[in-house]
């Protein structure tokens, strides 16, 4: 029975997780971000610190289990916000402490890999089959991981400067949606045109992606538009939405394809928040289709930041008794 703990950036969660089953997972966001059109991270952490009891003891409530119970405490050590982090790398180590039970310690991005793994009772959802690889798509990471085993994974490719999420928020932000941008943009691209206006696809080699290119591509599209008509943003909102989605998504599409074609998987995982995206979850399926392989998308659950999935990879660390010493401490920078 293991008590995980997710405060990297904007969102409080607790869960717990008995024999693999996840019995509670409880995620308390951030609205306050909202007013200032993006995470503001001394804010951010102050809310954990209101966050992190109320939270954990609603996790501890709806898995109808008290703290005794519980044979671990796991948590998030980085990559991250240092603030963040902090509160819940010091809950978790006072906790555990208290009750004299083991401390886990858990990479924020190899969590979102292991997300797969997080079962619910009644479950009926297949994880993948080791060797596969993961696209891996969030507001601060775009990755491709080769997954070996549970705790053994290797970047084949990943974004050399912005993220697909940043990408996402940022140029819906250009186009006057609320933060964060990609949800409205994803609802709103349903409606448009995805080949109404193209963008530039930054030539990157190998598996790894660059989508700076792509918003400064957009800022100077609308600024020229606009010149012309004041209205061109409003009058073709959609079709924009669309348009920016169509460019994002078919660039880790393709990169995707091209990561199955030089490894020899038959399964393939999506994973992050942007993995919640409704272009990209089909697309990503429509892959695997032509591939001939299996596709693995994770309930919108477990898609965002959410302590389910750093509960599912404290389980691998737990059963080999991977445990961490009282010393431990954040670290933003947690290299993979």
């Amino acid at each position: 029975m293991i008590l995980a703990l997710e405060s990297s950036c904007d969102d409080t969660s607790a869960a717990v997780i008995k024999d693999g089953i996840i019995l509670s997972n409880i995620v308390a966001d951030q609205e306050i971000h909202r007013q200032y059109g993006g995470v503001v991270p001394e804010l951010a952490s102050r809310a954990h610190e209101s966050n992190i009891i109320p939270v954990v003891d609603a996790a501890l409530k709806q898995a109808n289990i008290t703290k005794s119970e519980l044979s671990a405490v796991a948590f998030t050590r980085g990559p991250g916000l240092p603030g963040s982090l902090m509160v819940g790398v010091s809950f978790a180590k006072g906790l555990a402490l208290g009750l004299g039970i083991p401390l886990i310690e858990v990479h924020h991005m190899q969590a979102h890999v292991l997300a797969h793994f997080a079962q619910k009772e009644g479950d009926v959802r297949q994880p993948p089959e080791f060797p596969f690889l993961c696209l891996t798509v969030s507001g601060g990471h775009t990755q491709i991981i080769l997954v070996d085993a549970p705790l053994s994974m290797h970047i084949l490719g990943q974004s050399l400067d912005d993220a697909a999420g940043e990408a996402f928020d940022k140029t819906a932000k250009l186009l006057g949606l609320p933060y964060p941008g990609g949800p409205v943009m994803d609802k709103l691209a349903q409606l448009g045109n995805a080949s109404r206006f193209s963008f530039t696809h930054p030539r990157v080699n190998g598996l790894d992606f660059s989508f700076s290119g792509l918003k400064t591509s957009v800022l100077y599209f609308l600024r020229d538009r606009e010149k012309v008509n004041a209205l061109f943003i409003e009058e073709n909102l959609v079709d924009l939405c669309a348009s920016i989605q169509e460019t994002i998504t078919d660039m880790l599409i393709a990169k995707m394809e091209k990561a199955i074609e030089e490894s020899s998987v038959n399964h393939i995982a999506l994973a992050g928040g942007v993995s919640a995206n409704s272009s990209l979850r089909k697309k990503f399926s429509l892959l695997a289709e032509r591939k001939g392989i299996k596709a693995h998308i994770p309930p919108f659950e477990f898609c965002t930041d959410n302590a389910g999935m750093i509960a599912a990879a404290a389980r691998f660390k737990y059963d080999q008794k991977l445990f961490s010493s009282l010393d431990v401490t954040a670290d933003p920078r947690l290299p993979y």
